[in-house]
């Protein structure tokens, strides 16, 4: 039996942050509202095309290949090229929220709804950053956040049980899908602000390893089912696909974790699954029930807690 000594600069760079001066903290709620703002558009926009003409793999084609040509530039430089090591990072990044994050959540959008995916995928992704950092970086959650988790994880099954007595039964795989999406999204939000990379820089090399492992796939596969799209369902989707999501919402993800930290950043996001249940309603007709509605606030104010700062006290004594 041991005693372990913790202090002040043991503390996780997270918390150190939680401290940070104020026009630095409202810049990052700035960026991290208007992450939310396009995350909200993306889930209702993805859904709208996704139950019509186009596909997963369309969706994912278009995000990533029109990132990559707007983003290439900013690392492909001489001036701005990074090292090999930089490269195997982004590889990593790209493999938790790139292909296989989109397709989760496009497969996930598909069998649910839009309110059900925004409720799932964000709100569930504050549980796995907890338990990752917990048990992978023995980082103290305190006694809020866990009852943040147990509040996400009561609204998330009052939710789906909701939806089952409104309109059956959720699609296991769809729920699976949104889960394992959410599960990728914190353990990329906790790697990304380790990493030393700048927003713009983790940005563009998801976008370039993501496009450089799909569209060879796609392409030789003949998945294009864009002929068959109206131009503004196409419009659309490039713009919010390969500009906003691929742009402008990585990056704003990103200034928002390295200005707030992982778990005040996820508060900011805890906000989607209310907006997208807001924006559904006139756009896809998908008018949640009042139990549906209480279990997002539910939810909501589970993520608001579960993204307190963590303790940090000058001295903790450990038992081992």
């Amino acid at each position: 039996m041991a005693n372990c000594e913790v202090s002040v600069r043991d503390v996780p760079t997270e918390t150190a942050s939680v401290h940070s001066a104020g026009p630095t903290r409202l810049t990052g709620y700035a960026w991290a509202g208007l992450s939310v703002i396009i995350f909200s558009g993306w889930f209702v926009a993805t859904r709208f095309s996704v139950t019509r003409e186009l596909r997963i793999w369309d969706i994912t084609a278009l995000r990533f290949g029109i990132g990559a040509l707007l983003l290439a530039p900013t690392i492909m430089r001489r001036s701005s090229r990074l090292p090999w090591a930089s490269w195997r990072q982004g590889f990593v990044f790209a493999m938790l929220w790139g292909v296989p994050f989109v397709l989760l959540v496009a497969l996930g959008l598909r069998l649910t709804s839009a309110a059900e995916a925004a409720s799932i995928a964000p709100t569930i992704m504050p549980v796995f950053a907890g338990v990752f950092a917990c048990v992978f970086m023995q980082q103290s959650q305190g006694p809020m956040r866990w009852i943040g988790y147990a509040a996400i994880l009561a609204g998330l099954a009052c939710l789906l049980s909701a939806a089952a007595l409104n309109r059956g039964a959720p699609d296991p795989v769809g729920v699976a899908a949104l889960v394992g999406a959410g599960g990728l999204w914190a353990a990329y939000t906790l790697i990304f602000r380790a990493s030393g990379l700048t927003a713009t820089q983790a940005a563009a090399l998801i976008c370039i390893w993501s496009a450089a492992l799909f569209l060879p796939v796609y392409l030789f596969l003949g998945l294009s089912r864009f002929a068959l799209a109206s131009w503004s369902e196409l419009l659309l989707q490039i713009i919010y696909q390969g500009v906003l999501m691929s742009g402008v919402a990585i990056f704003s993800f990103n200034r928002a974790v390295s200005q707030l930290g992982p778990s005040a950043a996820t508060a900011i996001i805890a906000l989607l699954p209310a907006v997208v249940a807001m924006l559904a309603i006139p756009i896809l007709a998908e008018t949640p029930t009042f139990a549906e509605g209480l279990s997002i606030a539910v939810i909501v104010i589970g993520v608001l807690l579960a993204s307190r700062p963590a303790p940090s006290p000058v001295h903790a004594s450990v038992q081992t």
